[in-house]
C-alpha cells in the first residue's frame, strides 16, 4: 500500500509541475511586449465585433478599367422640366455609372456574400438596433441614394423632400409589386423580404428618376463608396463567397451570382485589391 501511495503521490507532482510550465507558457505567450516595435503574441485574433477567433474583414474597390473616364449624361436639362422644379438650378445627371475621374472609383456597386457560410448574430443585432429603419429620399427629383443595401429585418422609408409630387413603383421577385404616390414633405414604409438580385425602383411622374435596393437575410453586404472602396466587417471565417454588381454592367465578378472565392481569416482583413470593370 505504502509502495502504491508513493506512486500516486508521485503521479499528482508530475501532473502539477505539467500544469505549472504550461501556464507560464501561456502567461509568455499572452504577455504584453516589453519593447517598442514588437508585437505581442495573442492566441486568438479579436474580431471586428469584439469576439475572438470568429470573424474577419472584406474590403476591395471598384474601379474602372476604361483608359478614359465616361462622360456624365444629361437626364434631365436645367429648367426643363414642365413642374419648375425638376433641374430649377442645375441639370440632373444619369447615376447609372458614376466614375471618380482622380480614383477610377465605381460609386454605387453592390458587394455582398452569396450564402454566407455561418452567422454572426451580434453584427445582425447591431446593424438592426443602429439603423432600424433606411431612408431612400426623393430630393431634387433624385432617388438620394441611388442604391441602397438592407437586411430584412429594417423597415425601408421613401419619403419626398420635393415641393412636387412624386410615386415609387418597384417589383421584384419574392417582393409583391408596388406602386404608390407620395406627396410632397410626406413619406411610405415598406417592408420587404430578401432578394437574390437587386429591385430596380422608379418614379412614373418623372421617368428619368430610378434607383436600387438590395435586399439580404444576412448583414453581409456593402455599397461602394465615391471612391469605389468597399468594406464588410464581422464575416464569419473561413472560405465565402463574394459578388460584386453595378447597374451599368450587371454582375462584375465572375461566376455572376454564384460569386467568387474569398478565403476570410480571424481577426484579419482579407484586401481584394482593385475589381476592374468596363472596358
Amino acid at each position: 500500500m505504502t509502495t502504491f501511495r508513493k506512486f500516486v503521490s508521485n503521479q499528482y507532482i508530475r501532473m502539477a509541475l505539467g500544469f505549472a510550465v504550461m501556464g507560464m507558457a501561456s502567461s509568455l505567450l499572452t504577455a504584453p511586449a516589453c519593447h517598442a516595435g514588437l508585437i505581442p503574441l495573442t492566441p486568438f485574433a479579436v474580431s471586428a465585433t469584439g469576439q475572438e477567433g470568429k470573424y474577419g474583414t472584406i474590403k476591395g474597390k471598384l474601379v474602372w478599367a476604361g483608359a478614359e473616364i465616361p462622360k456624365p449624361i444629361v437626364v434631365q436639362e436645367k429648367g426643363q422640366a414642365k413642374d419648375g422644379v425638376c433641374a430649377k438650378d442645375a441639370s440632373i445627371l444619369s447615376k447609372e455609372l458614376v466614375v471618380d475621374p482622380k480614383t477610377k472609383g465605381v460609386a454605387n456597386g453592390f458587394a455582398y456574400l452569396v450564402r454566407p457560410k455561418g452567422q454572426n448574430p451580434e453584427a445582425l443585432a447591431e446593424l438592426l438596433k443602429a439603423a432600424p429603419k433606411v431612408e431612400i429620399d426623393q430630393k431634387n427629383c433624385e432617388f438620394v441614394p441611388h442604391c441602397t443595401a438592407i437586411n430584412k429585418g429594417q423597415t425601408l422609408v421613401f419619403k419626398s423632400s420635393d415641393p412636387t409630387g412624386h410615386n415609387v413603383r418597384y417589383s421584384g421577385f419574392n417582393n409583391n409589386a408596388f406602386n404608390q404616390n407620395v406627396p410632397p414633405n410626406s413619406s411610405v414604409e415598406r417592408t420587404l423580404v430578401a432578394e437574390r438580385l437587386p429591385i430596380p425602383v422608379a418614379c412614373d411622374i418623372h421617368p428619368w428618376m430610378k434607383a436600387y435596393v438590395m435586399v439580404f437575410d444576412h448583414p453581409f453586404f456593402a455599397v461602394t463608396k465615391d471612391d469605389g472602396s468597399f468594406e464588410i466587417k464581422g464575416v464569419p471565417a473561413g472560405a465565402q463567397k463574394i459578388v460584386l454588381w453595378q447597374e451599368k454592367i450587371g454582375f462584375v465578378t465572375s461566376n455572376k451570382a454564384a460569386g467568387v472565392p474569398v478565403q476570410v481569416k480571424a481577426g484579419e482583413v482579407t484586401d481584394l485589391g482593385d475589381v476592374r470593370m468596363g472596358q
